[in-house]
């Protein structure tokens, strides 16, 4: 019998090392799923990188990420509490009194006081709550206009940084070619050494432009990453083209655009909101009306007696006189910061335009005759140099002159770019300013 029960047990021990071992084996298939789940993480940051930014993706990443949206949201909420404050009426009072201690000639009293609100203070108060809410409104759609603009600006920036990385190594490849051409007609007996000398000592100095660009580049883009709430960059390469340019508009759309903004509307909205605080202190100079009802009980009579009662503060000192005064100036001061908003803008608005415009005609000569005549030069420089014909050195003046005015044309577009952004920042974007294609060289 013993020996039976010594058999079970050791079959028993054995089935459950074997169950054992199986479920062990089985989860240490699942364990590989964890690490695939962080691979498929990378690999997903992977493909955001590699993917080019565009303008619109920008932009939505800023407006979906940015926290100052998300504190004007939470003004937007706080005030919503102002809105349900204002609405609530004054609460009822319970009062009970009691006279003389003594039981025979004891008279208690209960009475409920209900305060009526006279004067519109109500109506007042919810009309300023309300005010509140529409200037905090206003004030998330002035930082998406803001933010917008901003993003826009820095978008075509880091363009602008990338197309002049690439000017700048393919300068440098240039250069490379041109250095390697000398040493061989050096080692030829064509030309002198120091012709080998100043090609590497040009070489070097592209290469040092190249540095600088880069440097700008990564700049250019830890700006536009900061605003879309990326830290580091998620992006490698931004899509787009840095020669589409935008439209100046007319000095009458800018003035309906203007009195449309975001800004102005707030500053318009918060004179309301004066004018509505104004009131609210106006109202106050009414006295509320307290009405009493309640029941009082002397025993010496033995029955209840039925109390009623009104009361009216005197306004004989206190007449809220200070406070309407405050919140009278203040809407007048509400008045003089709309206009010296609406003179400081507009002021700044023009003066973004007058830049897009002196911008687009630097960029029309570049296209038309500074490009095309350095292209030209650099060309013919670099095709007689072949046959001969000129020195390096005349290559070499040729090849400056056309890629410092290549890097002059990318600034101005970034300026054309930075200068219609300052406008969207004022007046918001519309279809008068859309990019449109600018000439190609």
């Amino acid at each position: 019998m013993l020996k039976d029960i010594h058999n079970y047990n050791a079959r028993a021990v054995a089935a459950g090392l074997l169950l054992a071992l199986m479920t062990g084996t089985a989860f240490a298939q699942l364990l590989p799923t964890a690490p695939a789940l962080g691979q498929s993480a990378n690999g997903v940051e992977q493909i955001e990188a590699a993917t080019p930014l565009t303008l619109q993706k920008a932009v939505a990443l800023a407006l979906e990420a940015n926290l100052d949206l998300t504190v004007a949201q939470r003004e937007i909420e706080a005030v919503e509490g102002q809105v349900i404050q204002g609405r609530v009426r004054p609460n009822p009072e319970l009062a009970y009194s009691l006279e003389d201690q003594r039981t025979p000639t004891r008279t208690q009293s209960v009475q409920i006081n209900l305060p009526i609100e006279l004067g519109g203070k109500r109506a007042a108060r919810i009309a300023a709550a309300e005010r509140g809410r529409d200037v905090a409104v206003e004030e998330l759609n002035t930082r998406r206009v803001e933010i917008r603009a901003a993003v826009v600006a820095a978008f075509f920036e880091a363009l602008a940084t990338q197309d002049r990385t690439a000017l700048a190594q393919d300068s440098v490849d240039l250069a490379r070619q041109a250095t390697d051409a000398v040493a061989k007609r050096v080692t030829a007996g064509k030309v002198s050494p120091v012709e080998e000398t100043k090609a590497r000592v040009a070489e070097a100095g592209v290469r040092v432009e190249l540095a600088q660009a880069q440097s700008e580049q990564r700049s250019a883009r830890a700006r536009l990453a900061s605003l879309l709430g990326a830290n580091p960059p998620r992006f490698t390469q931004v899509a787009g083209s840095v020669d589409d340019l935008p439209n100046v508009p007319s000095l009458d759309d800018i003035q309906q655009r203007l009195s449309a903004s975001s800004a102005l509307r707030r500053a318009q909205l918060e004179i309301e909101r004066r004018r509505s605080l104004a009131d609210v202190e106006r109202s106050k100079q009414t006295p509320d009306v307290t009405v009493s009802l309640g029941v009082k009980r002397p025993n010496e009579l033995a029955r209840n007696q039925l109390m009623l009662g009104i009361s009216v503060p005197l306004p004989l000192f206190d007449r809220n006189q200070g406070n309407l005064l405050e919140a009278l100036k203040r809407e007048d001061k509400a008045r003089d910061e709309l206009q010296a908003l609406n003179l400081r803008l507009s002021t700044e608005v023009l003066q973004a335009r007058e830049r897009l415009a002196s911008v687009r005609g630097e960029i029309d000569v570049l296209q038309r005759e500074v490009l095309p005549g350095a292209k030209s030069a650099y060309d013919a420089a670099t095709v007689g140099f072949g046959y001969g014909k000129f020195n390096f050195l005349e290559v070499l003046d040729a090849q400056r002159t056309y890629f410092a005015a290549k890097s002059q044309y990318l600034k101005a577009l970034a300026d054309a770019h930075r200068a219609a952004a300052d406008m969207d920042r004022v007046i918001g974007a519309s279809e008068s300013t859309t990019t449109l294609p600018a000439n190609k060289e």
